[in-house]
């Protein structure tokens, strides 16, 4: 097992943990984005703020994967979850 084998391991817990938390708090992120964005916006008064919302979406888009881990409509897969149980006919 190589070195990257063992931090990704030791890893799941936390990444497990993080989404769960993303999951039950996307509200109040998006929400925070929203408003940092309009913050650092007014405060450069307006000359970033193409970068700026650019930079908002990107973070709103890693967030959303985030939170939706494993959910087919977030990736915009049709394929079940790998820890799914093949369907029967």
């Amino acid at each position: 097992m190589g070195l990257k084998d063992n931090l990704k391991a030791k890893l799941a817990p936390a990444k497990d943990k993080v989404s769960g938390l993303a999951q039950r708090h996307e509200g109040k992120i998006q929400h925070g984005l929203d408003k940092a964005a309009k913050v650092v916006d007014e405060k450069t008064k307006g000359k970033y703020s193409d970068r700026i919302h650019t930079g908002t979406g990107k973070a709103k888009g890693a967030m959303d994967r985030l939170a939706h881990k494993g959910d087919d409509t977030a990736t915009g897969s049709s394929t079940p979850p790998p820890d799914a149980p093949p369907p029967t006919t």
